[in-house]
């Protein structure tokens, strides 16, 4: 007598379930920093091609003052704006005293810190028709203010040149110059430029 076995049912292999292949996203802040590094090579590029056409002085430091007046000096035919610099009577009586016209300078006191020392001016700037500047500022203050102009002035199509006056002091941390350059961006999209989150975050306007 023949016992009926049980068929076995030959079953299909099955197949992995396929993951979406999804391309790495490139994180923000680096996407930041990509984008400051352009810019940074784009001015650069293009400042040697335009003879500036104004002086742009960031206030903060009596010698920075001195210094461009004796760069005015040199260049008779440049309009100097001082941002948020000593005060009226100094600043006239110091560029008088070089030589320079009244009618050369120009005082702007909108400015809190260094971020505003370039977006209060730079729309002035740019209905002035004005695509290139020297910017004057001390040595240890120039990195920080070369990446917010390269990022605020860049923004109008504006580039520079840099002119440091020598201090004998140390540069500014890389931690400043990150934190301006996260407002500079912050401002070129949005119109505003964080200086109400000091005192969140304890940093101090300069």
């Amino acid at each position: 007598m023949r016992l009926n076995q049980p068929v076995l049912k030959r079953q299909r292999p099955t197949q992995s379930a396929t993951i979406p292949h999804r391309r790495p996203r490139l994180p923000f802040w680096r996407l930041v920093i990509l984008t400051i590094f352009m810019c940074l090579l784009y001015s650069h590029a293009i400042s040697h091609l335009r003879s500036p056409q104004a002086v742009l002085v960031l206030g903060g430091a009596t010698e920075r003052e001195q210094f461009a007046a004796e760069f005015a000096q040199q260049h008779p035919d440049l309009p100097i704006w001082v941002s948020s610099g000593s005060n009226p009577e100094y600043s006239e009586w110091l560029f008088a005293e070089a030589g320079i016209a009244p009618g050369r300078l120009n005082l702007d006191y909108q400015a809190v810190d260094t971020l505003t020392n370039f977006t209060t001016l730079v729309d002035t700037f740019k209905a002035q028709g004005i695509t290139s500047l020297y910017v004057i500022t001390s040595d240890y203050h120039m990195r920080r203010a070369q990446v917010i102009g390269d990022i605020v002035l860049g923004s109008r199509g504006i580039v520079f040149k840099s002119v440091a006056v020598p201090s004998g002091r140390a540069p500014e941390s890389f931690e400043k110059v990150a934190r301006d350059a996260a407002r500079s961006m912050l401002w070129v999209t949005t119109g505003r430029t964080g200086a109400t989150l000091a005192r969140y975050f304890q940093w101090r306007r300069d």
